[in-house]
Order: structure tokens, then C-alpha cells, then sequence
């Protein structure tokens, strides 16, 4: 900056100046000093200018930079609020898997007791009807045997007589 190298030659020139005996006081060209404050003047406007939008330039930037960190961290939350509802909806999803199983095999259970039922009561009835064809065949058997019987007894007493009558 201009500037500060002015400022530097102001000190330069009172630093060099001659000093006034016993007082502490230096002698200096004041017109040569007077020149330099001119031209500080003149530059000190394009130097405040530039100061001032390196100022609002870095306003702009930490405005800026705001904003993105701001935009960074709202989707930070999104993300953790998907991958939250995510998880929950895996463990819904898990935990509506596991009622559909327990479901099935509660439906599979139902089943397979109705199955042993009907499978019981169809092999009860055939059990009766067969107990039943049995005992017919044996009460049919034995009216057969006995009606046998009486007919071998009527057919040996018919053969005897028949003896008989040729002696």
C-alpha cells in the first residue's frame, strides 16, 4: 500500500531531521511534509475504497460460506432423518415380516389340525361302515351256514330214506 510507504518517509525525514539544541526538537523541511500529507490525502480515498470492499468482499465471502454451512447441515439432518426413518421402516418392514410368518404358521397349524380331524373322522366313519359290512357278513354268513345246514340235513334224511325204501 502507498500509503504506509508515505507514512514510512514521514518518520524517515523526522527521524533524519536536525534537532534543535537542548530542546529535543527537530528542524524538518515542511513543505516536503506537507507534499507527503497531500498525497496521503489523495490516496487515502482509493486505499479506503479498496479497504472498504475487501471489507464487504469478506462479508460477502463469510455470508456466503454461511449459507453453504447452513445448506451443508440441513442436509446432514435430512440424511439423518431418511436414514432414521429408513431404520424405522426396515424394522417395521422386519416386525410386519415376523407377524406374517407367525401369521402362516398359525394358518399352517389350523390346517394341519383341520386336516388331522377330517383325516380322523373319514377314517372313524370307514371304520363303522366296515365294523358294520362285518358284522352283516358274519350275521349273513351264519343265516347262509344255517340254511346250508338245514339243507345238507334235508338232503342226507332225503338220501337215507331214499336207502330205505330200495332195501
Amino acid at each position: 500500500m502507498e500509503i504506509f510507504t508515505l507514512l514510512e518517509t514521514i518518520e524517515e525525514i523526522i527521524e533524519t531531521s536536525k534537532s534543535m539544541p537542548f530542546t529535543g526538537k527537530g528542524i524538518i523541511d515542511r513543505d516536503e511534509v506537507l507534499d507527503i500529507i497531500k498525497e496521503i490525502r489523495i490516496k487515502l480515498p482509493d486505499e479506503l475504497k479498496q479497504a472498504k470492499w475487501v471489507k464487504e468482499e469478506r462479508q460477502r465471502i463469510l455470508v456466503e460460506a454461511q449459507k453453504e454451512a447452513d445448506e451443508i447441515v440441513k442436509e446432514a439432518e435430512n440424511r439423518i432423518i431418511a436414514m432414521i426413518d429408513e431404520h424405522e421402516i426396515t424394522r417395521k418392514a422386519y416386525d410386519q415380516k415376523n407377524e406374517i410368518i407367525e401369521s402362516a404358521n398359525e394358518m399352517a397349524r389350523e390346517i394341519s389340525q383341520g386336516t388331522k380331524e377330517y383325516a380322523d373322522g373319514l377314517l372313524s366313519s370307514t371304520e363303522e361302515i366296515l365294523a358294520n359290512t362285518l358284522s352283516t357278513l358274519e350275521n349273513n354268513m351264519s343265516e347262509a351256514l344255517n340254511m346250508m345246514q338245514i339243507a345238507l340235513e334235508d338232503t342226507i334224511k332225503t338220501l337215507q330214506n331214499s336207502r330205505k325204501e330200495l332195501k
